[in-house]
């Protein structure tokens, strides 16, 4: 321990930071290490440590990226707000507004604040969510969180820093909990970690994570990476001398040193290779090495001199110095196929670069002693910035969390404007979302769109490189509901699809709940469904069926959520009377309530499938017959004491359905169809046309696992060109027999 002045500190903290900060910011430092220390004196954490030993070592590893004396004291100070007899007020009185709003930017916020927010209360637009208290507490937090890292990116750093010593000292909590923190980890902030440029926290996040999640594959991978670790180590040393020899030779001075596997983005190549069907133990006999350089000629002299030396594998290389990552990231990669034909990875570098990929913002830090600002940096920070204020529209914590992991969190793909300026979309990003980003009114006006000078579908998947040009009519005519139809592909981006939404939202109310009514009727009724529309409201927690309709009408409420959660309920069966019969067979998928296991078979009169409302019915020597409630053969059945109640079990039957499709005749309209069932992988038993003029009529009976899949299935049929309708038929021919496959 150190004595500051009238504090004693820890001696690695005062060590780490004494080589960078001076005296005064020293001090600061000290003042809130004591301030904390005895805020949480006689508090202990559950794996019985004292707590205090929590924001100690979030400062050491801040220490570490050399953060200012504000964002070390805030570090200790983190926790004293929400558990601690602390205020705002006294905080900010002590140590200044700076720490202060700091600390307040990391602290949870409670229930009851939450509660106090309308927006959250049941009979809001996010109501449907069906979110938890908790839940909307945790959402609330990460978004002020991250509202308030547009203003100060060190708040980010702070809790960043904070999750990784609360996932390192895990294994003290309940499994629940570990395995919840585990889950937001990767989900929020291992993606931050790597959106900021950290690379080391994000990789150990990650791997912390992923040990919790999902323990039995960790260990497969770590104990398969310790097996082969003597050989892997060998190879790479003499990798290593060959490298540094070739560069030696071309007059290049460089640090050359294998990189570290970790087990998660081990666990990411394998899925990736099990999709591409490549031999998964290829990914343990993959190498990596890193070449770090004074100067950027360097990386690319070294580039040559390793392509020379060894054959460059194909579609492996990326220059991230000439077109670098939003996060600040620069380096060379590429893949060559080395020594006893192996292939390596090579990342080169400068010094100055790897600084920035390992500490990402932290190595481009504003807030220096001198208190000048980095201008390049400040300029490379308003990605969040427009990421946040294009959030700005989204309604509710729990929608802005969702729409952070969509739009900011994954994988990227860079574009062009017709004038050259670059504009970065998530992954899988079509030009309705380029439109959405550029300018709302754009997107409400586009009717079309060029990519590289050609005509596209507006549901387009772009690509790096692409230049689009988007054409716009001059009469507004505002969006398709189409457009946010997830199904349909037409926007990936939740900033796109909640400027869509408000566009309806501002239309006339009374137009929207007719426009919900027509949707609401119409799926129902192509699904032969017989469902309560006042049950169906209450399920959502809507207080009125128009204000289901109107959500439905403007987009708030998709169809497709609408019909999955429907065939989920089992509220919309009648309570018909039960009766006792005795178990005569397995069960089958069907269960009869009250009962327990009973011989069960479908009814081939009404043909129900997994979603439909059902009844049983006793028949002698068959067990219970499972018909559609609304079945005729049921409805006008004397023998009520031998109707029992059943419900959907848990199965993998599939059913017979039979559906028909009303179109316009064209070429090749028969193949979109069955391609359309096919990609769905949905089987076809049989198909039959009928033409007359230039309309024609197809059926068809296919087996679906139940409601859920057949909507799923209307929908892109009904996206088909040339297909004006689908409908579903009330029987199955009988000379189909329902299959049943696990």
């Amino acid at each position: 321990m150190v004595n500051i002045g009238n504090v004693v500190v820890d001696d690695a903290l005062y060590e780490k930071m004494g080589h960078y900060l001076s005296n005064d910011k020293v001090e600061l430092v000290a003042k809130a290490y004591a301030f904390a220390e005895n805020a949480h004196a006689g508090q202990s954490r559950l794996s019985g440590e004292a707590f205090f030993e929590h924001p100690k070592q979030t400062a050491l590893f801040l220490a570490d990226l050399r953060l200012d004396a504000s964002a070390l004291s805030a570090a200790l100070l983190h926790d004293v707000l929400e558990d601690c007899d602390v205020t705002f007020e006294e905080l900010s009185n002590e140590f200044g507004s700076d720490v202060a709003g700091l600390v307040d930017g990391v602290t949870k916020l409670t229930n009851a604040e939450v509660m106090g927010d309308s927006q959250f209360l049941p009979g809001s637009q996010s109501a449907f969510e069906e979110t938890s208290l908790e839940d909307i507490a945790q959402a609330e937090t990460l978004r002020k969180m991250l509202m308030a890292m547009a203003e100060d990116v060190r708040v980010v750093l702070i809790k960043l820093a904070d999750r990784l010593h609360n996932m390192r000292t895990i294994a003290s909590l309940p499994q629940g909990r570990r395995e919840a923190m585990a889950k937001e980890t990767l989900e929020i902030y291992a993606p931050l970690a790597h959106r900021l440029g950290i690379w080391e926290i994000k990789w150990m996040l990650e791997d912390l994570s992923f040990q919790q999640i999902d323990p039995d594959t960790y260990k497969q991978i770590s104990l398969r990476l310790n097996t082969k670790r003597g050989k892997r180590e060998e190879y790479i040393q003499k990798v290593v001398g060959i490298v540094k020899s070739e560069l030696a030779e071309a007059g290049i001075k460089a640090d050359v040193y294998g990189r570290p596997k970790h087990i998660y983005s081990i666990h990411k190549k394998t899925e990736r290779y099990h999709e591409s069907n490549r031999e998964v133990s290829e990914i343990y006999d993959l190498f990596a090495v890193r070449i770090l350089v004074d100067e950027v000629k360097d990386c690319y002299g070294a580039l040559g001199a390793m392509h020379t030396k060894w054959r460059p594998l194909p579609g492996q290389f990326d220059d991230y110095i000439a077109n670098p990552k939003d996060n600040l990231y620069q380096s060379l990669h590429t893949a060559v196929l080395c020594e006893e034909s192996s292939p390596v990875e090579i990342q080169i570098r400068t010094h100055d670069m790897h600084e920035v990929a390992e500490y990402g913002v932290a190595a481009h830090w504003l807030y220096k002693e001198t208190g000048e600002l980095d201008i390049q940096f400040e300029e490379k920070m308003t990605w969040l910035r427009q990421l946040l204020e294009w959030q700005r529209d989204v309604s509710g914590a729990v929608e802005f969390i969702e729409s952070f992991k969509t739009d900011i969190f994954q994988n990227q793909v860079f574009v062009y404007t017709p004038d050259g300026d670059v504009i970065e979309l998530p992954m899988g990003s079509t030009p309705l979302d380029f439109a959405y980003r550029i300018h709302t009114d754009i997107g409400h006006s586009c009717v079309g769109a060029k990519v590289n000078g050609k005509l596209v579908a507006l549901n387009y998947r772009l690509q790096n490189g692409d230049t689009i040009q988007i054409m716009t009519s001059k009469v507004t005519r505002g969006p398709s509901l189409d457009w946010i139809n997830p199904s349909l592909g037409y926007a990936k981006t939740s900033s796109a699809r909640a400027k869509m939404r408000q566009w309806f939202n501002r239309q006339e109310r009374q137009t929207n709940i007719e426009r919900g009514k027509e949707l609401f009727q119409k799926q129902v009724a192509r699904l032969d469904l017989s469902t309560n529309e006042n049950k169906v409201a209450e399920m959502f927690k809507y207080k009125t069926v128009d204000d289901m309709f109107a959500d439905l009408g403007g987009g708030s409420l998709s169809t497709a959520k609408l019909i999955s959660r429907i065939s989920m309920k089992s509220e919309f069966t009648e309570q018909l009377i039960p009766s006792v019969v005795p178990k005569t067979g397995p069960a089958s998928g069907v269960q009869v309530l009250g009962v327990g296991d009973l011989l069960t078979n479908i009814a081939r009169c009404c043909n129900p499938i997994m979603g439909d409302e059902i009844t049983g019915f006793i028949t002698r020597g068959r067990g219970v017959t499972v018909h559609r409630t609304s079945c005729p053969n049921i409805t006008s059945e004397d023998e009520l004491d031998r109707i029992v109640s059943v419900d959907w079990g848990e199965s993998k039957t599939l059913y017979p359905v039979r559906i028909q499709l009303d179109c316009w005749d064209r070429v090749g309209l028969l193949g979109d169809v069955t391609s359309v069932v096919s990609n769905e992988r949905i089987n076809i038993a049989n198909i039959n046309s009928e033409e007359y003029d230039d309309r024609c009529v197809i059926s068809l009976t296919v087996y679906t696992n139940g409601i859920d899949q057949l909507g799923h299935l209307y929908t892109k049929l009904e996206a088909v060109n040339g297909v004006d309708g689908v409908t579903r038929l009330r029987n199955v021919d009988p000379q189909n027999e329902i299959e049943n496959k696990v």
